[in-house]
């Protein structure tokens, strides 16, 4: 028998060949075969009942075996850039877990169980082909992350809005073309990422994100911006090249905090004069644009050391 201390904790190699030796695992609490290229998971697993941690990332498992909804004690579950075309709703079993990463499979669906993970916070789905979420995720009070990026998403539902503890959404390279008022009660939201969808416009209560601090929205389609935009205090960073703006709304100069701008590739002839006063900023890329003429008021910002490109 390994001794305690040795047990809890094994990857890869070193937990196969014990494995095989059939030593006791009893103790063991993180269990790590990532990048074996397992096309299975040892059935030994199932008699781990103290394991927090099973990582399985970077191997070949097209299924999941039922001995992995029998561990109660996990509060992590990394399942993620396998061949996976689903996952069992016994998953919502596992009422301990905090984290679940089922990126980089071939998922169409996610079981509604998902739902029933009251204590998930971390949630990834990226890389799979999801056309929708299940609305049982909106259960999920504690998640703080939700990564559902690279899928093949066109429209989000307003139950988001009740993830109510979300601080980071990432969604970018999907097809979104709208974005559900709902979005404005996701008050702790910190990060908001929509890169590369087919986006036009925003929600006017996108303005209620009072704690955001970045937004990406670059290569979508935007044209206009809401005024509601200027009430984002907390704003560091935005970037919206690579759209189809004209104007951008007198708000924007209320944006106190921000620090970063990227108006790349629009299609801007001016800019609003408030812009030009933002205490903070220290970059901002205006290039490829239609401007009539560059305001001299770039050459003030240029003095006060902000980083312009032109």
């Amino acid at each position: 028998m390994l001794n305690h201390q040795h047990t809890q904790k094994l990857r890869g190699t070193a937990l196969l060949a014990v494995l095989k030796h059939q030593k006791d695992l009893s103790d063991c609490f993180d269990f790590n075969v990532d990048g074996r290229s397992l096309t299975a998971l040892p059935a030994a697993v199932a008699d781990l009942p103290h394991l927090r941690i099973l990582s399985a990332y970077d191997n070949q498992l097209q299924d999941v075996a039922d001995e992995v909804w029998s561990l109660k004690n996990l509060h992590t579950l990394n399942l993620a850039g396998n061949q996976l075309k689903m996952v069992s709703e016994k998953i919502g079993g596992l009422q301990k877990l905090e984290m679940v990463d089922l990126g980089h499979n071939l998922l169409e669906t996610v079981p509604d169980q998902l739902g029933d993970l009251s204590r998930l916070r971390f949630l990834y789905l990226s890389n799979n082909r999801l056309t929708g979420l299940p609305p049982s995720l909106a259960q999920l009070k504690n998640l703080l992350y939700l990564n559902v990026t690279d899928n093949q998403l066109t429209q989000l539902p307003e139950w988001l809005g009740d993830l109510e503890n979300l601080q980071e959404l990432r969604l970018y390279n999907n097809q979104i073309t709208a974005l559900p008022e709902s979005i404005g009660r996701l008050e702790h939201l910190l990060e908001l990422h929509l890169m590369n969808n087919r986006l036009r416009e925003l929600p006017h209560t996108i303005g209620r994100l009072s704690r955001l601090r970045k937004i990406d929205l670059q290569k979508n389609g935007i044209r206009q911006l809401p005024e509601s935009l200027g009430n984002l205090a907390d704003l560091a960073e935005m970037n919206l090249r690579f759209n189809a703006l004209t104007s951008l709304p007198d708000s924007m100069g209320q944006l106190q905090n921000l620090r970063f701008l990227d108006l790349r590739a629009n299609q801007l002839r001016e800019l609003p004069a408030g812009l030009f006063d933002l205490p903070h900023l220290e970059k901002v890329d205006l290039r490829w644009n239609r401007f009539n003429a560059i305001p001299d008021e770039v050459d003030q910002l240029i003095q006060r050391g902000v980083v312009v490109f032109l």
